[in-house]
């Protein structure tokens, strides 16, 4: 049955850092190519990594892969600061800067294409966010506008039929997407305080997290792991299959 098609892809190649849309891109065993694939480790916290939750400012870095998508090695990875400076994923000035703004001792840690640990986003390999369920919950905020990048999902599916929340019914479900590519639907997204930080100022706003927590029991997007991986593009079709 078609539900609807994708409209907006987006990978984070640095896990906190402003993510990239994308036209076209490989769904990995681990989740979009690259998402997530470099990070850095908050060395005060020993196993833990360095997140928005932590430093709400990463918000405002923006990461991009500049290359070909390789199966061997990722691209290069260019960051733009908040200020506007251009430099690569390896300058050891971005990693001091960090350091110093987050008052953290801080490492990088970067996967390869085969290496990216459990899922992409730690707990499964993909979040999906619909258009209609946004929509809805921008009323239930009560504010004029609502930036899907909030929740930082890899998805932005366009509803064929705009009924809010319908999600709820996919766990367990397959669905297609394109020609070659299957995920299976687990479960919902639990939220944190990383929605309220603005994604282009990074200024915080509790209400939004407050909402969800009254509205929606402090859900909102949901899981899938893949199951088919293959390539996908702004556009495509989306099957909920029987």
């Amino acid at each position: 049955m078609l539900i609807g098609y994708i409209k907006e892809s987006v990978r984070h190649p640095v896990k906190s850092f402003y993510g990239e849309s994308v036209q076209k891109t490989r769904v990995m065993e681990y989740g979009l190519y690259g998402d997530r694939s470099h990070a850095f480790l908050d060395e005060t916290r020993p196993g833990k990594f360095l997140t928005i939750t932590q430093f709400p400012d990463m918000v405002r870095y923006k990461a991009r892969f500049a290359g070909e998508e390789l199966l061997e090695e990722y691209p290069k990875v260019e960051i733009v600061t908040p200020e506007g400076k251009i430099v690569d994923w390896e300058n050891e000035e971005l990693t001091e800067e960090i350091e110093s703004k987050s008052k953290r001792r801080i490492s990088q840690v970067t996967y390869t294409p085969s290496q990216v640990p459990l899922g992409a986003i730690e707990e499964e390999h993909l979040q999906l966010v619909t258009d209609a369920s946004l929509g809805n919950l921008k009323e239930m905020w009560g504010k004029t506008e609502l930036d899907f990048r909030r929740f930082r999902p890899n998805l932005l599916i366009s509803l064929k039929e705009k009924i809010p929340f319908i999600e709820d019914k996919w766990f367990g479900k397959r669905m297609k997407i394109g020609r070659d590519v299957e995920i299976q639907l687990k479960r919902h997204c639990e939220r944190c305080m990383i929605i309220t930080v603005n994604p282009d100022s990074a200024e915080r706003d509790s209400t939004l997290l407050k909402t969800v927590v009254k509205q929606r029991n402090n859900y909102f997007g949901v899981y899938a792991d893949v199951l088919k991986t293959g390539e996908i593009r702004v556009g495509d079709e989306i099957l909920l299959l029987e």
